[in-house]
């Protein structure tokens, strides 16, 4: 019974021993992860408060920079700029010898393709002629959406379609409407250009009636879809202009024969007058 007894007593003394030292462990344990998670916390403060440190100067540099009464200093860095040496690579749509419509100039030729140097940077052009002005253009291929292709026999006959219809005249002041012609002309829209020419067509009435700045952006819209018709009708120019006038009711000879009657019958009136 002793020895039983005395089995049991050391029995639990050992469990003891054994819950004593796995406390110990534990607070060990816990006192580690403790001093971890405030040497953490220390390493974070520490590096918000180099970074704030950082945006503090920044902003000051930017405050610096912005300010124009300061001069700056050669030590300062300077922005880079960074230039584009290459244009824009774009498929030309139009060849050599075709016939474009620039909106600004009206129909004209391209004669060439031309490499130039603009500013250290190699822009290909296309080199257009026109033969009316007596003057050459170059317009960029990466800006070639500007040139128009020339119309077709359908839009041709739209366009004749269009100068036969009755014109449509506005009410409102000539300055008005002269910018509203000038805006169709300079589009170069095949369209706008019929619709100004039908507007502004006088038929046979005398051209004396007719202001400068009208007859001036009458002739203008004229001449663009003149040249535009010989073209794309491939005929010469008297049989383009007789479609045109055709279409617009004008016979520009009987026209000339009343100006020259009128001015014979305003002679003797101004020789008496000055007499």
């Amino acid at each position: 019974m002793k020895n039983i007894l005395k089995k049991i007593l050391n029995s639990k003394k050992k469990k003891k021993v054994v819950k004593k030292k796995i406390k110990t462990v534990k607070k060990a344990v816990k006192t580690k992860k403790v001093s971890k998670v405030i040497k953490v916390k220390k390493i974070t403060n520490e590096l918000n408060k180099k970074k704030i440190i950082k945006d503090s100067k920044k902003k000051d540099k930017v405050e610096v920079k912005t300010d124009p009464l300061r001069i700056p200093k050669n030590n300062e860095q300077k922005p880079e700029i960074k230039k584009v040496r290459k244009q824009e690579t774009e498929k030309r749509i139009f060849k050599v010898k075709d016939y474009v419509v620039y909106p600004k100039h009206g129909v004209g030729q391209i004669i060439e393709t031309k490499k130039i140097n603009i500013g250290g940077i190699e822009v290909e052009t296309y080199i257009l002629k026109f033969e009316k002005d007596k003057a050459n253009g170059m317009v960029p291929v990466n800006k070639q959406s500007h040139l128009r292709p020339l119309a077709t026999i359908n839009q041709i006959n739209k366009c004749v379609s269009i100068l036969k219809s009755k014109p449509k005249i506005k009410r409102s002041m000539w300055s008005r409407r002269a910018q509203e012609y000038e805006a169709k002309i300079s589009s170069g829209k095949i369209y706008d250009l019929a619709e100004v020419v039908r507007d502004l067509n006088k038929g046979d009435d005398i051209m004396i009636d007719q202001s400068y700045s009208e007859r001036q952006l009458f002739e203008k819209a004229y001449d663009r879809l003149l040249t535009e018709f010989q073209i794309v009708m491939g005929s010469s120019l008297e049989d383009a202009q007789k479609k045109l006038d055709k279409a617009l009711k004008r016979n520009l000879e009987k026209q000339a024969q009343k100006v020259e009657a009128k001015q014979v019958a305003e002679e003797p009136i101004n020789q008496e007058l000055t007499e």
